[in-house]
């Protein structure tokens, strides 16, 4: 799963199943063995979940990087590797 940003201690990933296109763009925030699905049209938790200090952090990054976060969506469903995005900072 490839790794786009790197911020705070979240570790942002997003992917592509083999034979399936996902119905809903969205990446995976990690933090210290917890992880939220965080889709990004809109911009939303749709699983899991962080410590809410750090769900917020990744929140507002994807509010500010979401056409960043569609042109990696994109790519990884054409087949082809995402850049990366800034980290908040």
């Amino acid at each position: 799963m490839p790794e786009i940003c790197r911020f705070f201690g979240i570790v942002v990933r997003m992917f592509v199943e083999t034979g399936e296109r996902h119905h809903r763009p969205h990446f995976h925030a990690y933090y210290q063995g917890q992880v939220a699905i965080v889709g990004f049209e809109p911009v939303e938790v749709i699983a899991g979940g962080l410590p809410p200090k750090r769900e917020r952090l990744a929140l507002a990054w994807a509010e500010i990087h979401a056409a960043e976060l569609r042109d990696c969506w994109d790519a990884l469903q054409s087949g082809h590797l995402p850049g990366t995005i800034e980290p908040l900072r």
